[in-house]
């Protein structure tokens, strides 16, 4: 290895070291639809701002111990490990581009790495987005789904082809796989999983407040609940109180936007918040949320259908064997805490460093399915 590869190495590492810093401003703003912009970088507890020499990528977090030099407050390991993840990643993208393959990339084909590095990025901030707030953002989503297809068109070796007119179809094929293959899987799981009953200590007080559910033991927010506009939230109160009004022995259902107590109806941003006193509760349970839909739209926008797929398929397996790993540590309700657009973004990742290998292993099996069918209907 040569000394200028070697800088070139570092180059990138810590390029990615500082992209995961930006990173990790985009985890904690985008869900509070707050810029990500101005303000400049100040600690979340006491929101004084940060110096430059405290803002170091990976550096200063070390130096610091994990805590803000203003009030000693604890920082969370995240904001170190979205910035490590992010460099290595970087680094290893680029070992793939310049030394592993044979040949190197050159010419346009070059161009990959920068756009594989922003699906990195965009994977990165949906992933951690996800685990701390089951949710998605569309900027992720639904700007994955125009910037990828606007990046295959002018880079069409990202759908392998070198025509920028079947690269557009082939891009538009990818977003419209992925997305029909999770909304199949959701309906799917509707029609298996339906509704998800919670049986509750008697007496329990829950509360309906600012678009969440907040029981006992957790607080589930309204994307976590509403996916299609006929699901609702039904119980039956021993007492409720919202407003002005109070209720006994009532049946309540609540949907997105309102609650219906003995089937008189009201709006839900006209009563405040509301208390009632339950033993059990039924919500909607979905196989996964309309943004890992997108999500996988996006990744189809860049990489084409055959990336969607293999995604879909890792995703599976791997959110199967987490499953039964938690079911043998005895940590089962643990498994709807743990949302699904991680598995997907590791999907991906993983088909970004191995998708010629991957692609050649399909284009195998495909073609052995061809040659069965071909045989069977010979003998037809």
């Amino acid at each position: 290895m040569s000394w200028l590869q070697l800088y070139l190495d570092c180059v990138v590492f810590a390029f990615g070291a500082v992209i995961g810093s930006f990173l990790n401003v985009c985890v904690h703003r985008m869900p509070l639809e707050q810029s990500i912009v101005t303000p400049p970088s100040h600690c979340p507890h006491c929101s004084q701002p940060i110096r430059w020499v405290d803002n170091i990528p990976l550096v200063s977090y070390l130096a610091l111990r994990g805590r803000c030099r203003h009030c000693g407050a604890r920082i969370t390991p995240r904001y170190y490990l979205v910035e490590l993840l992010t460099a290595v990643l970087f680094l290893l993208m680029w070992l793939k581009l310049t030394e592993w393959d044979h040949p190197p990339v050159h010419g346009i084909y070059f161009l990959k790495g920068p756009i594989y590095w922003m699906v990195i990025a965009g994977l990165i901030v949906a992933t951690f987005i996800d685990f701390e707030h089951m949710i998605i953002p569309n900027e992720i989503t639904l700007g994955g789904i125009v910037v990828g297809f606007i990046c295959s068109v002018l880079v069409p070796p990202l759908q392998h082809t070198q025509s920028h007119a079947v690269a557009a179809l082939l891009s538009f094929i990818g977003t419209l796989t992925g997305a029909l293959v999770l909304i199949a899987i959701a309906k799917f799981g509707k029609l298996l999983f339906g509704r998800l009953r919670i049986p509750l200590p008697p007496g329990t007080t829950i509360t309906i407040a600012d678009r969440k559910l907040r029981l006992p033991a957790e607080e589930i927010v309204w994307p976590q609940l509403f996916f299609r506009s006929s699901d609702k939230v039904r119980f039956e109160a021993a007492s409720i109180r919202f407003a002005d009004k109070e209720f006994q022995d009532a049946t309540v259902i609540v949907r997105e936007d309102s609650i219906a107590v003995n089937g008189a109806k009201y709006p839900l941003p006209d009563v405040g918040a509301i208390e009632a006193v339950v033993n059990e509760i039924v919500i909607p349970r979905e196989a996964m949320g309309f943004g890992d839909v997108k999500l996988l739209a996006a990744i189809g926008a860049f990489l084409g259908w055959q990336a969607t797929v293999f995604s879909v398929f890792l995703s599976s397996v791997v959110g199967s064997i987490v499953g039964l790993v938690l079911i043998a540590l005895r940590k089962r309700d643990l498994q709807g805490h743990i949302p699904y657009g991680p598995y997907i973004a590791l999907g991906a990742i993983i088909w970004l460093f191995a998708q010629d290998p991957l692609l050649a292993i399909m284009a195998a099996y495909i073609g052995n399915v061809k040659d069965i069918l071909t045989l069977i209907f010979k003998r037809g």
